[in-house]
């Protein structure tokens, strides 16, 4: 089945940036200016010029350096979860990309994607911590801590280069594709140098690399003084509907499948689809963060059973036929970080630990 226009285009260049050749090498003179503007921007910040906010509680940046989706949610959720663990209280804040809404919004269970952001609304769903968007990632932070005072951590999802937040800990995640071919936007993925320099206030602290359970360890390239660290992801064994039922994927294994992805590399989840056993007939890439309509048309298409990743089930399980003529599933992602990695990060929390 054919790709959407603005999938098939973004896809073409995630592909692109993963070389140098000659259209890389004509935008290479603009990633300089690129490089020029993000350095006088954080020599701003740095100085004093561009004000930092200091929030009054620790602050933990997920983010990464490329685009297209490295796996920054998952991430977040691990963490979030980890942290509930360890006695912690946290809130997550956001800047909601690809919502409709204006201002601040705090997620609720019957908030829609549409008003939150597909991310924040998942994230909401899946650790059930106070979640607030906002396009001032600073104004989400206060707007949550004046509503739950309880919360006395905020993680924020996506957001290392969001340097008017304060942060005491910044995470810097990767998938397989590394840095791509090594140069700034908009001649390859890169959204700052990397390795970055130093020293340098806003250099992350950690790093996370994910790998797919089914694939072998990307290539190496950790900075060398950034601790780093291996989370390996992989598909649930199972699948959720729309009323929150759980199954088997084996239970899907035979069956005509349409395959729906509205993230940033549906080929990933394709493929991790097919290593669990199943074998879409139809796959349906969609733009990242893509459009209601999106889902609305490929449901015209008249499918029986859909899969979608969970990202995508807000906007896909709204729009079902009442007459349940259409079955669908969202199909979660669990990632499970190295233990030393959550142990740096406690290490690095120590200081604000809550007393109990």
């Amino acid at each position: 089945m054919s790709q959407a226009p603005g999938q098939t285009q973004q896809a073409a260049w995630l592909q692109l940036a993963q070389r140098r050749g000659p259209l890389n090498a004509l935008l290479w003179p603009v990633s300089l200016l690129y490089r020029w503007l993000m350095a006088l921007r954080r020599g701003l910040y740095a100085c004093g010029l561009l004000k930092v906010h200091v929030l009054d509680v620790p602050v933990v940046v997920v983010g990464n350096v490329v685009v297209g989706g490295a796996g920054k949610t998952p991430c977040t959720i691990a963490l979030v979860n980890h942290l509930q663990a360890q006695g912690w209280h946290p809130g997550v804040i956001s800047r909601g990309h690809g919502r409709s809404a204006t201002g601040v919004t705090h997620v609720q269970a019957t908030t829609s994607a549409s008003d939150a952001g597909d991310e924040p609304l998942l994230i909401h769903q899946r650790t059930g911590v106070p979640v607030c968007v906002a396009a001032r990632r600073v104004e989400a932070g206060l707007a949550l801590r004046a509503a739950h005072p309880e919360v006395d951590i905020l993680v924020c999802d996506d957001g290392l280069q969001h340097l008017a937040l304060g942060r005491q800990l910044a995470i810097v995640v990767f998938d397989d594709r590394g840095v791509g071919n090594g140069w700034l936007l908009p001649a390859g993925l890169l959204r700052e140098p990397w390795p970055p320099a130093r020293p340098s206030r806003f250099r992350p602290d950690l790093l996370l690399r994910q790998v797919r359970a089914d694939a072998a360890p990307p290539t190496a390239f950790a900075a060398a003084d950034i601790p780093s660290f291996q989370a390996v992801r992989q598909l649930a064994a199972h699948a959720v509907g729309p009323k929150g039922q759980r199954i088997e994927l084996s239970q899907l294994s035979g069956q005509a499948l349409t395959a729906v992805a509205g993230i940033a590399r549906p080929e990933v989840f394709f493929d991790m689809l097919e290593s669990r056993g199943l074998g879409p007939v139809s796959r349906r890439p969609l733009p990242d963060h893509a459009e209601p309509a999106a889902y609305a048309e490929v449901l015209r298409a008249a499918p029986q059973t859909l899969v979608c990743t969970e990202k995508d089930a807000a906007k896909l399980f709204a729009q079902l036929p009442a007459d349940g003529s259409v079955q669908a599933w969202a199909v979660p992602l669990e990632l499970t970080p190295d233990p030393a990695f959550l142990a740096a990060v406690d290490a690095h929390l120590a200081r604000w630990r809550p007393r109990t």
